[in-house]
């Protein structure tokens, strides 16, 4: 089977390295892709992903029999629905589905109206009367864009000076709409479930760390690492995450005429009164997926279709429960503001000499030349027996880059690492 896979990020590497390895591939286009996707099939970055007729027309010469969509603009833009009604196999929700993650005031209003537990909120269209409502609520408060904001949309605000910046901002963007919420306290952790219009399985837990710098400081970013599993999520509060977030959310979806496929990712915090949805993304993590591909054990390929096919009776994807992993972001300096590109990247390979996995984001290839090319640039992973192991073996492959104008967080892990040595 031929398969397409659309995006150009880390997230797209990790799943080009996990599709490439089923049987059932027989050859892999990455659209645009990157150097790191290149190593695992073809790049087309001729291929515009905005223009669906050329998608479309793409897969009918190419006899594509799956197209994966790793980002989230694509969904929203509704690819999903162009693809399928050619009659093309694409695994991913419709755009009126991936509304749970392109509004998050569609998402607060599904939670408000099925009882899935989440931050009290309210949604505005003006910037007066939002301020008005910070300023009553008071700080600690959270503002979002109501949109995709590219996982930086989102200011927690300690103070009400904070919240009315934040909020000025937003508005200050013709259009714009935003959610405001009360701040909720507790840990928070990623859940994914593989969805097929009417049932979900769990496919995997992460934790990432948001905040550019060491200690959770300064401001939100993409995701600047991450490890898997979340040991914090038992399995009793797994159970729980389905029962009362994943379950109400397929069944409103469903009865809103609107069924999600895909994969459904809760950011959730895990409070005293239980765990709470934060937001939804309908589609893989990044940097999550560079944590939970290399721990994937069974095919994820037959997998995807039967979600495409409406039926995942049956089907699991397995993970190898004797093996962490820990991925770090190296970025390049100034992110996740403005940034240098053009800077030499070198030593992947001796960084991968050791078993780690370097999945690439912001790169571009100039001739032997290996280039930044973003914000966040690689995403340098390992495994381990244990999450402490796999941090160290993903700073050893770190500290074998020779890249001088990029950077990192030094404590990716740090919670986990912790437990583990207060569990002995």
């Amino acid at each position: 089977m031929n398969i397409l896979l659309i995006g150009s990020g880390g997230r797209e590497h990790a799943l080009a390295y996990a599709l490439a390895k089923s049987p059932l591939c027989t050859r892999l286009f990455t659209a645009p892709g990157n150097p790191g996707t290149a190593r695992h099939g073809q790049n087309r970055p001729d291929l515009d992903v905005a223009d669906h007729a050329a998608v479309r027309a793409f897969c009918e010469a190419e006899r594509v029999g799956l197209v994966v969509v790793g980002p989230e603009a694509p969904l929203v833009a509704g690819l999903i629905d162009d693809l399928t009604a050619a009659g093309i196999r694409a695994f991913g929700p419709t755009k009126a589905a991936a509304q749970l993650e392109g509004s998050k005031g569609f998402t607060k209003d599904l939670c408000a109206e099925y009882g899935i537990p989440t931050a009290g909120f309210a949604r505005f269209d003006a910037l007066d009367p939002a301020l008005d409502y910070v300023r009553e609520q008071g700080a600690p408060i959270v503002v979002k864009a109501d949109g995709l904001a590219a996982g930086k949309g989102v200011t927690v605000a300690e103070t009400l000076d904070q919240a009315e910046g934040a909020l000025r901002a937003l508005f200050a963007e013709p259009g714009a709409a935003v959610v405001v919420e009360e701040c909720l306290f507790g840990e928070e952790a990623s859940f994914f479930a593989l969805c097929d219009g009417t049932r979900a399985i769990a496919c995997g837990t992460a934790q990432d760390h948001k905040r550019v710098f060491d200690g959770d400081r300064g401001p939100n970013t993409g995701g600047m690492g991450a490890y898997s599993p979340a040991a914090i999520l038992t399995p009793e509060i797994e159970a729980e995450v389905m029962e009362r977030i994943i379950a109400p959310t397929l069944a409103g979806m469903r009865a809103r005429g609107t069924p999600f496929t895909g994969i459904l990712y809760a950011g959730l915090m895990l409070t005293d009164d239980g765990p709470k949805l934060i937001e939804y993304n309908t589609r893989f993590g990044d940097p999550e997926a560079q944590v939970l591909m290399p721990r994937l054990s069974s095919d994820l390929v037959p997998a995807l279709l039967s979600a495409c096919e409406g039926d995942l009776t049956g089907v699991a994807l397995e993970f190898d429960p004797q093996r962490a992993a820990l991925t770090v972001v190296m970025a390049a300096a100034g992110y996740p503001g403005a940034v240098v590109r053009g800077s030499a990247v070198r030593g992947l390979d001796a960084a991968e000499a050791d078993g780690a996995l370097v999945f690439q984001a912001g790169t571009r290839q100039d001739g032997e030349r290996l280039l930044a090319d973003g914000g966040r640039v690689l995403a340098v992973t390992a495994l381990g027996d244990s999450v402490k192991e796999a941090q160290a073996r993903a700073y050893a492959a770190v500290a074998r880059i020779d890249w001088p104008e990029g950077f990192c967080r030094r404590d990716i892990g740090y919670r986990a690492v912790a437990r583990e040595l207060l569990a002995g």
